[in-house]
């Protein structure tokens, strides 16, 4: 797909000269990989941090899974010199569409899913699921990932500061808990948050829904209600807000958040900036 072809969120209060800015950010020619078995793969490089200094790009990339990569796919990564893989999809989800590259490194950083089944458990109990139910439980797990699932953003990180060789983090549609991983990595490396909103709502000019034939867990999607399946194959700003909200008011604030839940002390973020953006 042509970045330029990919839409903004609806307009917001920002004077227009920035929000100018963030377009061509957003749209960056190098920011979408058209490729052809994935819908959502995309590079975080280029976005402002710390002292101005952008991020590098092609270093960090995001996306839905990989289990349908096309040889010239494959082709494609590999001249990118892409080396590690980190999934972030649970046990049953990835022995189901297994990662199609083979040689690269494998880093497993299972989190199990939970949201399809709370709407299958609500339905069960006799409750309506309609669209406004679905975003609520797709803030509980945005909640969830941040403040219970901690540890595997953690690892993620280590494996980062370790080796600055070309990655990508992935779940299975490359929206939620790739979409926390994503925003965690631009705020510790400075990215302004407003902007790291804005990347994450790219998803939904982006990411393609799977045919239900083609799905893992297609038997459990296939009674849900049209509204909440609308809900759960996009992204809200509401959801990564009940994220950072969270944060703020549970965990102390991100800079508290990244150096004790994540290990990102004053000397390992220095070091992450060493590696993923641009000197100054």
């Amino acid at each position: 797909m042509n970045p330029a072809q990919v839409s903004l969120h609806p307009p917001s209060a920002e004077p227009p000269a920035r929000n100018s800015l963030h377009a061509l950010l957003l749209h960056h020619a190098d920011r979408v990989l058209p490729l052809q078995g994935v819908s959502n793969f995309r590079d975080l490089g280029g976005y402002p941090g710390l002292d101005g200094r952008a991020v590098r790009w092609r270093r960090l990339f995001r996306s839905d899974h990989l289990g349908g990569l096309t040889d010239a796919d494959r082709s494609a990564l590999a001249d990118l010199g892409l080396a590690r893989v980190f999934d972030f999809r649970g046990l049953s989800e990835s022995a189901a569409m297994p990662n199609a590259l083979p040689g690269v490194l494998l880093h497993a950083l299972a989190i199990e899913p939970t949201v399809v089944q709370r709407m299958q458990d609500v339905m069960s109990a006799g409750r309506t699921l309609d669209g406004l139910t679905a975003a609520m439980l797709m803030k509980e797990l945005y909640r969830h990932l941040v403040n219970e699932q901690a540890h595997r953003f953690a690892a993620l990180f280590q494996q980062l500061l370790a080796d600055d060789r070309p990655a990508v983090f992935h779940c299975t549609a490359g929206k939620d808990r790739t979409g926390v991983a994503a925003a965690l990595i631009l705020l510790a490396l400075g990215v302004p948050r407003d902007l790291v909103m804005e990347d994450f709502l790219l998803t939904n000019g982006l990411f393609k829904p799977p045919l239900p034939s083609g799905q893992h867990g297609a038997h459990q999607l296939s009674k849900t209600p049209p509204e909440a399946l609308a809900v759960l194959w996009r992204v809200q700003e509401d959801f990564l807000h009940t994220a950072l909200q969270a944060i703020d008011d549970e965990q102390g604030g991100i800079e508290r958040y990244l150096s004790q839940r994540l290990g990102l002390g004053p000397a390992e973020r220095e070091s992450l900036a060493a590696r993923y953006l641009q000197p100054s």
